[in-house]
């Protein structure tokens, strides 16, 4: 697949940081086009409206989140060490994307909320595979949202490599004692 346009990556990574920093209210179009550094028409010719941005970005999370669940699946150690391995926060675009998704879920956007559910059905999905008990599955699923919350809103005071490895002892004596 070719590179998007950079105007088009431009537009989106201005609309994160907006959502991020100032909140959805202020990711208004003009607000978009003037923190990517481009015209409001050219903003307009990839996103006419401020759905159209919102559209755009849930489909480049998708698309991360795909990525994910392959390599979370292609894991050698399993799905369950891979997903609490990575969920931490980083400040990387997928970081940054996902995070915006969220903030944007939390403000009452359907179409980030419908997102957000497709992509942790996806990881729970990947999890039941190689997980024998639906109840396990879920509650590794549930250790990653709360190392992933704790990590973003942490800051630099998250978790250490040890701190995760403890957790990957105990969801494995879970995932162990009910297989």
């Amino acid at each position: 697949m070719p590179p998007p346009p950079v105007a088009r990556e431009k537009s989106l990574n201005a609309f994160v940081k907006l959502v991020l920093e100032q909140g959805e209210k202020a990711a208004t179009l003009d607000a978009v086009a003037a923190a990517a550094g481009i015209s409001k028409g050219g903003l307009m010719y990839h996103f006419p409206s401020k759905e159209a941005l919102v559209d755009g970005l849930m489909g480049v999370v998708e698309e991360l989140a795909a990525e994910d669940v392959r390599r979370m699946r292609a894991h050698p150690e399993g799905a369950a060490v891979y997903h609490l391995r990575t969920s931490t926060f980083h400040d990387t675009p997928v970081d940054r994307a996902v995070v915006a998704t969220m903030r944007l879920s939390q403000g009452a956007n359907a179409v980030a909320q419908q997102t957000l559910q497709r992509i942790r059905q996806s990881w729970l999905d990947a999890l039941n595979e190689q997980i024998a008990d639906p109840a396990v599955a879920e509650a590794v699923l549930l250790m990653g949202d709360g190392l992933y919350f704790a990590a973003a809103s942490a800051g630099p005071n998250g978790r250490t490599p040890d701190d995760i490895d403890a957790l990957i002892a105990v969801a494995q004596r879970l995932v162990d004692s009910r297989s």
